[in-house]
């Protein structure tokens, strides 16, 4: 269990690699499902096309709402976009840099799905067989006197082994298919990196402050949230130990004196005095319900403002400054000087 515990925590603390992670582990699964997925095509006219599109689509936009919902930072996002503004207001750009980051990690499934798809052609040659022009492969006079509609329900068996006699035909159609979507494939990989290139590459070279502002700041907000939900997490935590205590307190206070007179062990009452200072300590001087409802409430609703106070440091400060004032003027009223540090010389005397 504690070897869960620390994965869990290394993981919280390093969510980037980590969501870069599970993208990568999501695109490896899209790939293998693919491998494994038994494609079946209908070969039938009126589904041929509907199953291989779909089958080139659907997948990709499943992958992409899975790539969302693994996301934690979907909530953040959502949280911040909803809030109400209260003492800090809302930056757009940050919202649009976090939604950005979501998405483009949320692709990187999707894109190998397609690719994947594009370079076997099996959904191509699916869709497309129907459409397909036999007069390019050769003279072949079993389509010349045929009827329209049972030449297309012809070239709709094209994907299918068992039920396409000609093989010769099919051999070559399904070639001819199948490189066509081996090139739709390279060029659709070609034109996702050349786009992340420029993204990558353009973006910081144009707005490179805006790009660290908006960074630092979304940054800000994940770590906000964290922290803020192990402050809970500490308080709640606290505040059951320190009611559970003064439970049992109340209901076996003799008892309790009874057994320590009997016992006469200090050092356990020193370690409990302790351990109850610590957790009142973490309560914050928050120690009711109504309090702690209020203080969730106004956080949602009315964050405050990032200004940090410097007022206790000042005040230290001139209260600093003020007592040497002070002390020098009444020194100087009581006609007494300043200590001043005596240095003590050495004479030595020659007899030469």
């Amino acid at each position: 269990m504690d070897k869960f515990r620390m994965m869990f925590q290394f993981l919280q603390s390093n969510q980037e690699s980590f969501m870069n992670g599970i993208c990568g582990i999501m695109a490896l699964a899209s790939a293998q499902m693919y491998s494994a997925f038994e494609f079946s095509c209908p070969c039938m006219p009126e589904y041929n096309y509907t199953y291989g599109i779909g089958l080139l689509i659907i997948p990709p936009i499943w992958f992409f709402l899975l790539g969302f919902v693994l996301n934690n930072n979907v909530s953040v996002l959502a949280e911040e976009w909803k809030r109400p503004t209260g003492g800090r207001l809302k930056d757009p750009t940050i919202l649009r840099y976090m939604f950005c980051s979501i998405t483009q990690r949320s692709l990187i499934a999707p894109a190998v799905w397609v690719s994947v798809t594009l370079m076997d052609g099996k959904s191509f040659l699916c869709a497309f067989s129907i459409d397909l022009d036999v007069d390019r492969f050769g003279n072949y006079s079993l389509l010349r006197g045929m009827p329209e509609t049972e030449k297309i329900r012809l070239l709709a068996r094209i994907p299918c082994k068992d039920l396409f006699e000609h093989q010769e035909l099919r051999v070559a159609a399904s070639r001819y298919i199948k490189c066509i979507s081996q090139a739709c494939g390279w060029m659709f990989l070609l034109m996702m990196t050349f786009t992340a290139f420029m993204i990558r590459a353009i973006r910081p070279c144009f707005t490179q402050a805006a790009f660290l502002k908006t960074k630092y700041w979304s940054h800000y907000i994940d770590i906000e949230r964290k922290l803020f939900d192990d402050t809970c997490k500490e308080h709640a935590k606290s505040f059951a130990k320190v009611c559970i205590h003064q439970y049992f307190e109340n209901i076996s206070g003799e008892m309790r004196t009874l057994h320590h007179r009997r016992s006469g062990r200090d050092g356990s009452d020193d370690e409990d005095e302790d351990r109850r200072e610590s957790d009142e300590e973490k309560l914050l001087g928050i120690r009711a319900q109504d309090d702690m409802n209020k203080v969730l409430w106004n956080w949602h609703t009315c964050k405050p403002a990032l200004a940090l106070r410097k007022e206790q440091t000042e005040e230290e400060n001139n209260g600093k400054l003020n007592g040497n004032i002070n002390g020098a003027a009444n020194g100087c009223v009581k006609a007494h000087t300043p200590e001043v540090q005596k240095k003590e010389w050495a004479v030595y005397y020659s007899k030469v």
